[in-house]
């Protein structure tokens, strides 16, 4: 997939304000600081289309990207982050819970894990909400340049065999890298061709 065109189109604090027209959407979330933003700008070609901070919770709203004019990526505020307050994190979780269940538009939920960790336990818990309520979604395991090949691949066994504890079997993953662009035509490529067999 070539990405010709990227537009910021706005963001949102409930589903019901989010674009109304009929175009396939891919969520894209994690634990706070998973390098969510760095990915989709990876993903995008662009530098800096979603905003980075070293602090963690800065995304605080839903993110609309249209590319090309015929599919958006929407950026959704991290979760399990603690330095927030129990108010603000219910704000939060209702926010993502209702796009979730109610975005008719959305076909797909990228959900990141860090490849340098074990599975954390607000992961599966995210994760298993996901199958409970039937929502489509694949594993996209970021910062894999950070640690050793060895290590990292030590790790996504450990992360398989842990959600394999309650799943029958695993989704699709995808292994990436905001600063090298490792999984970049793989991904695109799977948004590709989902985008070829939906009909909105």
């Amino acid at each position: 997939m070539i990405i010709q065109g990227v537009e910021f189109l706005g963001s949102f604090e409930r589903e019901d304000q989010c674009p109304k027209d009929q175009k396939p959407e891919y969520a894209f979330i994690g634990r706070s600081n998973v390098g969510k933003s760095s990915l989709i700008n990876m993903l995008l070609s662009r530098k800096d289309i979603a905003r980075i901070s070293s602090s963690p919770g800065k995304t605080q709203t839903i993110n609309y990207y249209e590319i090309n004019e015929s599919w958006r990526i929407v950026d959704l505020p991290g979760y399990g982050y603690a330095k927030i307050s129990k108010t603000m994190r219910k704000k939060w979780w209702s926010m993502i819970n209702n796009f979730l269940r109610k975005r008719r538009n959305l076909v797909c939920v990228f959900t990141l894990l860090d490849s340098r960790h074990t599975l954390q336990s607000n992961d599966l818990e995210f994760i298993n909400s996901l199958g409970e309520s039937q929502i489509p979604f694949v594993i996209a395991y970021t910062k894999t340049d950070k640690l050793k090949p060895a290590e990292i691949e030590d790790n996504l066994q450990k992360i398989r065999q842990g959600l394999l504890e309650h799943w029958e079997s695993l989704p699709r993953e995808f292994v990436t890298s905001a600063n090298n662009s490792l999984g970049r035509e793989d991904v695109l490529q799977f948004i590709q061709e989902i985008n070829n067999n939906t009909d909105f």
